[in-house]
């Protein structure tokens, strides 16, 4: 964690801005939930267990600039709720979402790259970015449907 706190500090430092000690908690509460999808509620709920004086505005505020900075993405599952991820370098993914729970499941796209050559080769169209979302039923509501 330390050398991601590093690495993100010098993406701030190098586009004139501080790493003030508010940014830095938000920092860590993203990093410490890593594997979530959080939304800028869930963060300011976070961030104000450890320190009650930071406020919704600051949480919102370093958010956009983290999504400015390549720190973060926001994403959008179409519940118009925004949600965020750490950026996680050459680490792409994409999302499974529950219908029922809400649940967000990560799956890499190794198949996908066979579909990006094929449309490289077949439409002589080079793709720089996709993004695909999945929409059904985690494991744990399926069974609770079948009970």
């Amino acid at each position: 964690m330390k050398d991601k706190l590093k690495e993100y500090e010098q993406r701030m430092t190098e586009a004139n801005f501080k790493l003030t000690s508010q940014r830095r908690l938000i920092l860590r509460v993203l990093l410490e939930n890593i594997n979530e999808h959080l939304s800028a509620e869930e963060v300011y709920q976070l961030v104000r267990e450890r320190n009650p004086r930071v406020g919704l505005a600051t949480v919102y505020r370093t958010l956009e600039l983290f999504c400015e900075l390549g720190i973060l993405h926001e994403l959008n599952f179409d519940n118009n709720c925004r949600r965020y991820e750490l950026e996680q370098g050459d680490y792409h993914h994409h999302h499974l979402i529950c219908l029922k729970c809400g649940k967000i499941i990560e799956f890499s796209d190794y198949i996908l790259k066979d579909l990006e050559g094929y449309i490289d080769r077949e439409y002589n169209f080079d793709v720089v970015d996709h993004r695909i979302k999945f929409y059904g039923y985690c494991s744990d509501c399926r069974i609770e449907s079948k009970d």
